[in-house]
């Protein structure tokens, strides 16, 4: 089996600090959206996307160079303020003694997204196994970069679980013909974000990562997850 981890939210405790940074750059248009409001609507989405729909949904005629600014401001404060989600790193190591491979397929570009899991001490974890949407034509819910990782990992997409925070995620998972199972761990998380998942597709949902590696340690996830 392999595993193909999300990375916000999931590895690193990165969208509360996505959706903190967003809130506080639409209220300079005027426009109040709450963290938890941007998180509900665009957790797992490609960031640039994100502000493209805010601009068309509010009217915003955004500057030259504003989500340049808005990357660097999310570098800025990444740099002392990301940290792994708890637990993480274990479960990521414990898979190897399970017989499962790892990667990681995320929305974030990749140099980024590389920079994030070595802020909090995970690339390590991966080396050259993380994969972003910036590497293929579609972001998720489109499921070209979990079908782009399975490619790299040599694994058939039935042969792997994907875990998401996200309903874009879990959407993209499944059309990727990929069981998923959903994670709620994660400081953006609102109580209502498991039963999203689930409605998704998701067939279960973790709140710690302790549980999901409970959970992988378990019987066989092919029992559970049937293709």
């Amino acid at each position: 089996m392999l595993v193909i981890f999300d990375c916000d939210g999931v590895l690193v405790d990165s969208e509360v600090l996505y959706c903190a940074i967003d809130s506080a750059a639409l209220a300079e248009f005027g426009v109040a959206m709450a963290p938890a409001e941007i998180a509900r609507r665009f957790t797992g989405i490609r960031h640039r996307d994100v502000w493209a729909t805010l601009a068309a949904d509010h009217g915003l005629d955004l500057p030259d160079g504003h989500f340049e600014r808005i990357q660097a401001e999310c570098h800025r404060r990444f740099a002392s303020e990301l940290t792994a989600v708890s637990g993480a790193a274990a479960t990521v190591r414990g898979l190897g003694p399970l017989g499962h491979a790892a990667c990681v397929a995320s929305s974030t570009g990749l140099p980024m997204l590389r920079r994030n899991l070595a802020t909090a001490g995970l690339l390590d974890l991966f080396g050259d196994h993380v994969f972003s949407a910036s590497q293929v034509r579609r972001g998720k819910p489109a499921p070209d970069v979990f079908l782009y990782a399975a490619s790299q990992m040599g694994a058939d997409p039935a042969d792997c679980l994907v875990v998401e925070d996200s309903v874009a995620g879990t959407n993209a998972a499944r059309r990727a013909g990929m069981p998923v199972v959903g994670f709620v761990g994660g400081g953006h998380a609102d109580p209502e974000l498991g039963d999203r998942l689930r409605a998704a597709g998701a067939g279960h949902v973790h709140r710690t990562m302790d549980e999901l590696a409970a959970w992988l340690a378990g019987p066989a996830l092919s029992t559970r997850f049937p293709s």
